[in-house]
């Protein structure tokens, strides 16, 4: 099946935000585009869960878009988190990230709040007669509260501009339901999952541990893309500890800053009420990196 938003099939990145001193540090993000682009990701993700999205500033987090499609200066797709729980909020942040010149948006479903599956519609709805480029739909029910139930998605993948979905259930029934009943693109929302997802459909992954090692999660892609199974379950055997660590250790971004820390490509600093890693933990990280070969 000819699938839409098979433009961003493979490796997209939710990079993180980098702060400074309670500060987001700009050179350092636009650094973190360079590294992406010289490893072939096809896109990244700036602000959205992994970017620290709910404690930036409106001004920040259009600033920080601005700067990563300035920066990409079409190297690089760039696919901008502009979700909220406000309709109204997610419409004014994504059409401004459409006239900042990226090249879709990654739209987290409403959060909190606990909408009905008609109020996921009309939300989604409502964006998408607000734009004309992609629409990501990103489903996190362990974040958010509450599941877009696989008909609701096929039934947004009917809107023209509604052309992926970002699955983090850790479902492959659900996966396999929007395959089946759309002509969406599936990307993991999980980087342990990947693999899986793909062998029934999916084609990619919109990954944190991308973040570090960006070059094997797309030699894992491209050898199954090629037909290479018994090559992509090694590379999914090898990364699977570090991909673990980086969603078990703590909460989302905690781990993969400390990891950047490690390896110092960051300072590792988030904004409450995220706090950085514990001993214990950086103590299992350090050793998971030693293991992987990174440090």
């Amino acid at each position: 099946m000819d699938r839409k938003g098979s433009e961003f099939a493979g490796l997209s990145v939710a990079i993180v935000t980098p702060i400074r001193d309670g500060q987001i540090d700009y050179e350092t993000l636009r650094a973190q585009v360079d590294f992406q682009v010289a490893a072939g990701t096809t896109c990244i993700c700036p602000v959205g869960t992994t970017g620290e999205s709910p404690t930036l500033s409106h001004e920040e987090h259009e600033r920080v878009i601005a700067e990563v499609v300035q920066h990409a200066a079409g190297r690089i797709r760039v696919m901008a988190g502009t979700g909220s729980n406000s309709t109204a909020e997610a419409i004014r942040l994504t059409t401004w990230a459409e006239r900042a010149g990226a090249d879709a948006a990654l739209l987290v479903a409403p959060y909190y709040n606990k909408p009905t599956q008609e109020g996921f519609y009309q939300h989604y709805l409502r964006i998408s007669e607000s734009v004309r480029f992609p629409l990501c739909i990103y489903n996190i029910p362990g974040r958010t509260g509450k599941n877009v139930e696989p008909d609701t998605i096929c039934r947004l993948g009917e809107l023209e501009n509604v052309t992926m979905v970002k699955e983090a259930t850790g479902s492959l029934d659900q996966a396999s339901q929007v395959l089946v009943g759309s002509r969406l693109t599936v990307l993991s929302g999980d980087d342990s999952l990947t693999l899986p997802l793909m062998s029934i459909g999916g084609q990619g992954v919109i990954s944190v541990v991308g973040n570090i090692v960006p070059q094997d999660m797309i030699q894992m892609v491209r050898c199954f893309q090629s037909g290479d199974v018994e090559a992509a379950c090694r590379w999914h055997h090898k990364l699977f500890l570090l991909c673990r660590d980086m969603l078990g250790l703590a909460t989302n971004p905690i781990p993969i800053k400390a990891a950047m820390k490690l390896l110092g490509r960051d300072t590792g600093e988030l904004r409450l009420p995220m706090t950085a890693l514990d001993q214990a933990g950086e103590a299992r990280l350090r050793t998971t990196l030693q293991n992987y070969g990174l440090l």
